[in-house]
């Protein structure tokens, strides 16, 4: 029998974390969760606690650490609240993997101290790369730490080039969903509400992600992850359409090859690699039947209707700390949208006035991304008055 891994699950009350909990729960004998922690959902992670028997589980909003302390008690599992301790528990000494499935910037500290503790990162925190790509991936250099990917399309990349020669590939396609307004024209787009938004055709996300994805900057920063993740020139990383979400992604090789990894729209299958690389673990869930999926098509994104994908592009292009600018302008828009405070079509507008107002540096060390980021989101919010 394998000797058990040891998971801390930063976020576990979110689609990605309770997903994660599932893998735990079906590999008993492998997994175990040994750190829990959530934003403001307490009752949900005491009920998550008592069920898989954490060391320590921590609640982010400080307010709440009294109903969930009061929840456990008697349980033996310590509890502890705030920003602090969610990023004190990214480091507990019990864990062996630690599942950055928090949500946006939130994630950024966190992950930096579970490197610097020498963990290993499944990660799923897109913005983590998105704000600091440089930051982190040199910081995985020098403690040693390994980065997993979790999201379905940097997994389907991980898995075309394992046993592959880099100097051989030519580019790498990410694949997009288009989201539920893909064939919406632009004048149909300023009248979309939250409710339609959060209608995404194939995937069971949270409500942030989930908004990204129809506006598509979910791709953008999916872009942004793919070239810290892989090392690779943003300029030979392609974005396609593909409306069914059964290609995950693929890598072009210089012969003209193309790899790509196929699996039906549930993110049980690369939480459950990433947890078990370099293994593939058995699962008794129902095996996709290509019979199911007799059409499969792929297009061009358009980024007249959908501008925050080329935007990402943009940031990265310009380097420095515009892709934390663009990613703080978009927290900002995407709440506002949510709460119907703005337009859909809004959001673009107000991620390029950031962009162009924010003041930008070539600098990403920590202290001038915080900074960037708190500037970026003041700058964000005035525009939504």
């Amino acid at each position: 029998m394998s000797e058990i891994k040891n998971i801390g699950v930063l976020g576990s009350t979110g689609s990605i974390g309770t997903q994660t909990l599932d893998i735990i729960a079906e590999y008993p004998e492998r997994f175990r969760a040994s750190v829990l922690t959530a934003r403001r959902q307490w009752r949900m992670l005491a009920e998550q606690a008592l069920r898989f028997r954490p060391d320590l589980v921590v609640i982010g909003e400080e307010n709440y650490y009294a109903p969930l302390r009061e929840a456990l008690a008697g349980s033996g599992i310590e509890v502890a609240a705030g920003a602090k301790a969610i990023e004190e528990a990214a480091a507990h000494k019990a864990t062996d993997t630690v599942v950055t499935a928090m949500v946006g910037y939130s994630g950024l500290l966190p992950t930096i101290s579970a490197i610097k503790a020498g963990k290993t990162i499944a990660l799923s925190n897109k913005e983590t790369l998105v704000v600091a790509g440089e930051l982190i991936t040199g910081l995985c250099r020098e403690y040693g730490v390994d980065i997993v990917p979790v999201d379905s399309e940097h997994s389907a990349i991980f898995q075309c080039l394992v046993g592959e020669n880099r100097e051989e590939m030519r580019k790498i396609i990410l694949t997009a969903s288009g989201g539920p307004f893909r064939k919406l024209s632009k004048e149909q787009l300023s009248e979309v509400t939250p409710s339609d938004a959060l209608k995404h055709p194939n995937w069971d996300m949270g409500a942030k992600v989930t908004i990204d994805s129809a506006s598509m900057m979910n791709k953008g920063f999916e872009m942004i992850e793919a070239r810290w993740l892989f090392d690779w020139p943003p300029e030979r990383i392609e974005v396609v359409v593909h409306p069914q979400s059964i290609v995950h992604s693929m890598v072009e090789y210089r012969d003209g090859s193309v790899k790509a990894q196929l699996g039906v729209p549930d993110m049980h299958t690369p939480i459950r690699y990433a947890l078990s690389y370099p293994s593939r673990l058995h699962t008794e869930a129902r095996p996709m039947r290509l019979e199911d999926y007799a059409s499969l098509t792929f297009e061009r994104p358009d980024m007249e209707k959908f501008p925050l994908l080329g935007y990402a592009f943009d940031a990265i292009e310009k380097g420095g700390t515009m892709p934390c600018i663009l990613n703080a302008a978009n927290e900002i828009a995407v709440q506002a949208f949510l709460e119907g405070r703005i337009r859909f079509t809004d959001m673009p507008v107000i991620a390029r006035k950031t962009m162009e107002a924010a003041p930008w540096s070539a600098d990403t060390d920590l202290e001038t991304l915080v900074a960037t980021n708190e500037a970026a989101r003041t700058i964000a919010e005035s525009y939504l008055k």
